[in-house]
């Protein structure tokens, strides 16, 4: 297994989830991150389900035109890979990648439950770790993760 072709490299991702953290987490900044989110998607005519969870809560979420169910499955597998890794689910999914194998057999973890693909992203609150996860899905998974970052990045008023 190579890495996806244009992705970030482990030391790129490594460095976003270091830079888009939070002071606070809490139910006022998920609504507002989520709104944030949708609003974004829409004034890009994005074909996307996002979702902010703290704690294993789904605190947030918003399925725009052209999601369909499944989209839901995929934000969930993606948000188990962030709850149990305290990474992003392109980071988990890269590291495999190019340790020269897939998630799926490095890890051995149920793909009816876990999804280590783009668009899922840690919540950190600085000083405590992870507490939660944001994601989108719907795009191709370098995009989903990428539009996850810009808006954190924009929400947080950071640069990555």
């Amino acid at each position: 297994m190579t890495a996806v072709a244009g992705a970030p490299t482990l030391e790129h991702l490594a460095r976003e989830e270091e830079v888009l953290q939070f002071e606070r987490f809490a139910f006022e900044e998920a609504w507002a991150l989520g709104c944030a989110l949708v609003e974004a998607a829409r004034a890009r005519s994005l074909p996307v389900a996002i979702q902010v969870r703290r704690n294993g809560q789904r605190l947030f979420h918003a399925a725009l035109p052209g999601t369909a169910p499944d989209n839901d499955a995929w934000l969930d597998r993606k948000a188990r890979v962030v709850d149990r890794f305290g990474r992003s689910s392109l980071h988990v999914g890269e590291r495999a990648r190019q340790a020269g194998t897939t998630f799926e057999e490095q890890m051995r973890l149920d793909p009816d439950r876990y999804a280590a693909h783009g668009g899922a992203f840690p919540v950190t609150v600085c000083g405590t770790g992870v507490v939660g996860s944001v994601g989108v899905s719907g795009l191709p998974q370098l995009e989903d993760h990428a539009f996850v970052v810009q808006q954190l990045a924009a929400f947080l008023g950071v640069e990555v």
